[in-house]
């Protein structure tokens, strides 16, 4: 078969056109020994396995997102009848259950290939740290592959799988992105459930997600992030929708002070790329000044947080310290010079920090840095194994511990032609806007999908959809744009997103009395309705509430449901409104009605 490229939209095409999934899973077996590099996975499940798994999905199923998708898992995630390692051997175990984002993967119809490498106890940015042979860079074997979700990443941007599960503590799931030309997805904490992951920092960790394209990595977020009330530490998190860039997007850089590259001057013009890239796309500039970020950033390693990681696996490590590598054991066994008061000291040290950074989120939509300074080659570890594992966090440590969300996306080549890459971020809850503007910002680099040599695809057609803090508001009457009463939209600072008519299932009429004249828009059963043309604007909460307070019944605000598949509040009646009214729905819309008359 002619080989496949594994980002979502070619392989639903390919599947569309014919192609098997047991077909797909042959060649993603070949493709794996073909790559050479025993360092990726620790273990891969049975071939004859993952066939079986490929043969009972059946026909083709569209409305199943992931439906024969390949995935690998990084070796902390429980893959029921795989071991988990956490690449410590001594340690490994048989877990008789899937990690529940393994399940919902599988559930969407996912196939799970084999288990990737990482450093040791993810504990470290390097992905280097394992007692297993380490995997290559995916385009320079003597640069690092970034860790700890070293594999994962490899695997992903060598074409081997389509998408991977990482974990995220203090970049792992950024860092390994951004040095092999890659999406790395690092969700609100606790949008994921971690319930099957062995943990790193637990309050901290996130299971997050390598991909090809930002739609890619978001479909697979959307699958997997939902409650789960069995893990204390998830929490009710809506993904949200990939929508068109809003006009006023506001980007924040690091101050000149605040940029480090090491003294790398490809790495600062690459950068530099990212942000004339960003501009370009509309967005405005901004530079703000890091240091509480960085001093929030150095509590975790040089805080007490470590005493985190020597409680995930302190049995383990009170009977076996043998079992870790040197330099896994040194960073877990430093916990011990951490007292109780100075956990607290840091916890209330993390607040004003906290607290100090929240008004840079008032002015601001994303943060962009890069996702890492320079990149370390593995021969300077050799000679200083700390140091570039310490560097390669610069703009990466702080961000669990400040509840930010994170998105990490290739940006343009740097001129040696590694890749370079940035991540954005915003607080939590805000994984989909920094996925509205990471889709277009990395199509815009024209690099390839990781190192597969396949052109990166152009980003969908969006929907201009409300931010953060916005509701959704549709109109079809006064309000519309130009007439009698849209000023009390535009007074509120409201901005105008798309019309749209509804779907077809609503009626609209002219109800008495007046001047003015005044529509209204009733729901009706299935078959019975027409398309009733609307506005949907976008308004802050505090407007929008201002703006319902002053709707006169019989009037009020339900929620709308549009041809374009959202559901934006919207105007409604009430029926016994209707009875002495105009039935006008056979001319669409409102604004056609008064052209009517006229």
């Amino acid at each position: 078969m002619t080989e496949t490229s594994l980002d979502l939209e070619s392989l639903r095409a390919a599947y569309a056109a014919g192609l098997s999934p047991v077909e797909l899973v042959k060649s993603v077996y070949a493709r794996i020994e073909a790559a050479g590099d025993p360092g990726i996975f620790i273990s891969l499940v049975p071939e004859a396995a993952a066939l079986d798994v490929a043969r009972s999905l059946g026909a083709f199923d569209s409305s199943r997102p992931l439906w024969g998708v390949p995935f690998a898992i990084k070796d902390n995630i429980d893959l029921a009848g795989s071991p988990t390692t956490a690449a410590c051997p001594d340690f490994a175990y048989s877990p008789a259950t899937n990690a529940f984002a393994v399940q919902k993967l599988i559930d969407a119809g996912a196939v799970p290939i084999g288990k990737t490498n990482l450093d040791q106890f993810a504990t470290g940015l390097v992905g280097v740290r394992t007692p297993f042979p380490a995997p290559r860079n995916a385009f320079d074997p003597a640069i690092v592959p970034g860790g700890s979700s070293s594999g994962s990443a490899v695997a992903v941007a060598r074409g081997l799988v389509s998408f991977a599960l990482g974990t995220d503590t203090a970049g792992s799931g950024r860092v390994p992105a951004g040095l092999n030309n890659l999406v790395g997805l690092k969700p609100t904490v606790g949008a994921i459930s971690t319930r099957g992951v062995v943990p790193a920092c637990r309050t901290l960790d996130c299971v997050s997600i390598f991909a090809l394209t930002v739609d890619d990595a978001f479909a697979v977020f959307r699958e997997i992030a939902c409650h789960d009330p069995e893990e204390p530490l998830s929490r009710p998190c809506s993904p949200g929708v990939i929508g068109a860039i809003p006009p006023d997007f506001r980007i924040a850089i690091p101050d000149g002070k605040s940029l480090a590259f090491g003294g790398d001057a490809l790495a600062e013009a690459a950068f530099a790329g990212a942000v004339d890239d960003a501009r370009a796309l509309g967005a405005s500039i901004s530079e703000i000044d890091m240091s509480p970020f960085f001093e929030t950033a150095r509590l975790l390693y040089e805080g007490p947080w470590v005493a985190e990681r020597f409680d995930a696996i302190r049995g383990f490590f009170g009977a076996r310290p043998d079992a870790l590598l040197d330099v896994t054991r040194t960073i877990i066994r430093g916990a011990g010079k951490f007292s109780a008061a100075d956990v607290f000291g840091a916890l209330n040290r993390l607040a004003a920090l906290k607290r100090a950074t929240q008004p840079v989120w008032r002015n601001i939509d994303a943060l962009m840095v890069p996702t890492y300074p320079r990149p370390p080659k593995v021969a300077d570890l050799a000679a200083d194994p700390l140091g570039p594992n310490s560097e390669l966090g610069v703009y990466t440590n702080f961000v669990n511990l400040l509840d930010l969300c994170a998105l990490a996306v290739p940006s343009r080549f740097r001129d040696d032609g590694f890749p370079n890459g940035v991540t954005l971020i915003a607080p939590a809850g805000r994984d989909a806007a920094l996925a509205t503007f990471g889709a277009p910002l990395s199509a815009r680099c024209g690099t390839p999908l990781g190192a597969t040599g396949v052109s990166r695809p152009a980003p969908p057609a969006r929907l201009a959809r409300a931010g953060m803090g916005e509701i959704e508001l549709a109109v079809v009457g006064a309000h519309l744009s130009g007439m009698a009463l849209n000023e009390e939209l535009a007074g509120r600072g409201a901005r105008f997103l798309r019309g749209c008519p509804t779907t077809r299932d609503y009626r609209l009429f002219s109800l008495p009395g007046g001047p003015p004249r005044r529509p209204g828009l009733l729901r009706v059963a299935d078959g019975e309705g027409f398309p009733i043309e609307t506005e949907v604007w976008a308004l802050t909460h505090e407007a929008f509430g201002s703006f319902v307070a002053g709707v006169p019944a019989p009037l009020g605000i339900g929620t709308s449901r549009l041809a374009d598949g959202t559901t934006p509040k919207g105007f409604i009646v009430e029926s016994e409104a209707t009875k002495e009214a105009a039935d006008i729905s056979r001319w669409g819309g409102w604004r056609a009605y008064l052209e009517s008359l006229a």
